[in-house]
C-alpha cells in the first residue's frame, strides 16, 4: 500500500510558476515508478509527467519544456515544478504511484492515486 499526499497547488498567473510536491509513504518510494496527471472540469483524467525508479522521465507533449518532474528518494516526495503557466493548464493534479515501475503513462497502469490538488491559472 502506498498513501501519497500533494501539497502546493493554489492559484497562479499566466506565464507564472508553480511547485507541486507529492509526499509518499508505505511501499519503497525508491522502487517505484511515480507519476502526475490532471483532470479539468469536464475532461478526463491525463498525462502530465512520468518517472521510473531508475529516472526515466516521460512528458506530455503540453509540458514539455514548461514543467520539471523530479524526485527526492531520501525524502520520499515527487515534484512538479510548472514554468510559464498558461490558463488551460487550470484542473485538479493527481500524484500516482506505480508498483511495477514499467515506464507506462496511462492511468491504469497506476496503482495510487493521491487525493488531488487544486491548480488554478487565472489573471
Amino acid at each position: 500500500q502506498v498513501r501519497l499526499v500533494e501539497s502546493g497547488g493554489g492559484l497562479g498567473q499566466p506565464g507564472g510558476s508553480l511547485r507541486l510536491s507529492c509526499a509518499a509513504s508505505g511501499r519503497t518510494f525508491s522502487r517505484i515508478g511515480m507519476g502526475w496527471f490532471r483532470q479539468a472540469p469536464g475532461k478526463q483524467r491525463e498525462l502530465v509527467a512520468i518517472i521510473t525508479s531508475g529516472g526515466i522521465i516521460s512528458y506530455a507533449d503540453s509540458a514539455k519544456g514548461r514543467f520539471t518532474i523530479s524526485r527526492d528518494n531520501a525524502k520520499n516526495t515527487v515534484y512538479l515544478q510548472m514554468n510559464s503557466l498558461k490558463p488551460e493548464d487550470t484542473a485538479i493534479y493527481y500524484c500516482a504511484a506505480d508498483r511495477y515501475d514499467s515506464g507506462y503513462y496511462q492511468v491504469r497502469d497506476y496503482d495510487y492515486w493521491g487525493q488531488g490538488t487544486q491548480v488554478t491559472v487565472s489573471s
